[in-house]
């Protein structure tokens, strides 16, 4: 049997009678694989312990920098926020041109009219929280406060040096090499390519946002279609081991910690197989990125084995690896967008998120059907708790803040689970989605998060009645 590959894949392959793989590739070749994703897999993938917590390499220089910086960072963000606004003014209402259209500038500034607004709304939010004028509901240090003093520093930070150290993850190939080894049991339990597995490591470990970032760079590059790429980002890109573990002492239930991610992997898990196969997502169609098309290739020739392949696959991707210049030139206009782009959207609808959620009742009106579920299920203090189930669609900290007052252990335990499951945080996660190109509404955002709500709650009361007793 013989395959026949195009010789500007950089190489050629062989499958003899016996379904040996002889490539021909370099040293060179094999080291420009391994060596850039093996730096990757240290910064994203690696866990280490640090004060006694689970973190990453990257977590770690993020934090360093965020503490070196710690005074600055909040005029830091009122800068980038007001520089943003005003060139996006002036960008978005110059003629276009196609040298605009096709520049950095015009990529990053040039945006239609609402989320120009919301540009200038994020930067009018940030300078009035900074100046504490204004309406109050805006710069309190709960609602505005929170996103522009403890959110904004983290993203400056964090983002900057995943921008950057990204392209070590995805583009030399370790996305091919692990995709094809876990890609049958990602196609028949996720309907997924294997290649999604290195976006749920990476959240799992680090953080959502950073699996939210995978996401959106590979569906850009073709790599995932419409569908995929809506599953994977709603339902891959989980809360980190050390979040969780923020999350669990905070509630109360620190002492419970293992019993307590027990149950958010079963239910997680759970939701991970159900929730794709519902509407909106099951309505999403396996269409590429336009003007890119698809550019996976996952399948394994005749009787070639998973390793075998998955390292062809793996070279081939490294050797049409950008240099180190175009890496670098991605990255600080990656790093641009976000800044300029996303952190102004995270001002804007975070603080109304915030502001909606500690000045007015409005999630404990829609929160009133689950207290007839909640008392199904036998969990006590259940009007106290109902809000809890709904105020992580503004942030993911909010579940365990309304949470922590209330008597009831189980009820705590069943908060502190459903909120690390339902992953739809529009203060990060929600607001990145958005803001790419993957296809995904605010409406749909919402669907989702309850989805996700009424398929987790039940596992993990069910799961809380047995641990917690």
């Amino acid at each position: 049997m013989s395959v026949n590959l195009d010789k500007t894949e950089a190489s050629q392959v062989l499958l003899d009678q016996t379904g040996d793989v002889n490539e021909h590739f370099s040293r060179k070749d094999y080291l420009k694989f391994i060596i850039p994703s093996l730096i990757g897999v240290l910064f994203f993938l690696t866990p280490i312990f640090v004060d006694g917590k689970v973190t990453i390499g990257m977590g770690v220089i993020a934090d360093f920098f965020k503490a070196l910086l710690k005074e600055d960072l909040p005029l830091i963000t009122v800068a980038l926020l007001s520089f943003s606004a005003l060139v996006s003014v002036i960008v978005s209402f110059l003629p276009e041109t196609e040298k605009l259209k096709n520049s950095a500038l015009g990529s990053i500034f040039r945006v239609s009219l609402p989320w120009l607004t919301l540009r200038v709304l994020g930067a009018a939010f940030v300078i009035l929280t900074w100046l504490e004028v204004g309406p109050e509901w805006i710069w309190n240090r709960n609602t505005g406060g929170v996103v522009m003093y403890d959110l904004a520093p983290a993203l400056i930070t964090f983002f900057f040096f995943a921008s950057l150290l990204l392209p070590l993850l995805v583009d030399f190939g370790l996305m091919e090499f692990i995709g094809t080894l876990v890609r049958n049991v990602f196609r028949k339990v996720f309907r997924l390519p294997g290649r999604s597995s290195i976006d749920a490591v990476a959240s799992w470990i680090g953080s959502g946002t950073v699996g939210v970032l995978i996401t959106t760079q590979q569906y850009e590059g073709g790599f995932y279609s419409k569908r995929e790429s809506a599953v994977i980002a709603t339902n891959f890109s989980i809360a980190s081991i050390a979040f969780s573990l923020v999350v669990a002492d905070f509630i109360g239930i620190g002492h419970l910690f293992i019993e307590f991610y027990a149950a958010v992997l079963v239910a997680g898990f759970t939701a991970a197989i159900i929730t794709p196969r519902l509407p909106p997502l099951s309505w999403k169609k396996d269409e590429y990125a336009e003007g890119v098309g698809k550019q996976i290739k996952e399948d394994v020739p005749g009787d070639v084995s998973l390793y075998k392949w998955g390292l062809h696959q793996a070279v081939v991707r490294a050797q049409k690896a950008p240099g180190f210049g175009q890496l670098i030139k991605t990255g600080l206009h990656n790093v641009a967008d976000i800044w300029f782009g996303l952190l102004p959207l995270v001002m804007a609808i975070g603080t109304l998120a915030m502001a909606l959620t500690e000045y007015t009742q409005i999630f404990t009106w829609l929160s009133a059907p689950f207290i007839p579920l909640l008392e199904i299920l036998q969990l006590p203090e259940a009007a106290k708790a109902a809000p809890a189930l709904l105020v992580g669609f503004a942030d993911m900290f909010l579940p365990a803040i309304v949470g922590k007052g209330i008597e009831s252990e189980l009820t705590r335990f069943v908060i502190a689970g459903v909120s690390m499951t339902q992953l739809i945080y529009m203060s990060e996660v929600g607001v990145l989605l958005i803001k790419s190109k993957i296809p995904l509404n605010l409406l749909e955002l919402f669907v989702i998060f309850i989805l996700r709500t009424l398929i987790t709650l039940p596992i993990i009361a069910v799961l809380g009645h047995w641990l917690v007793g």
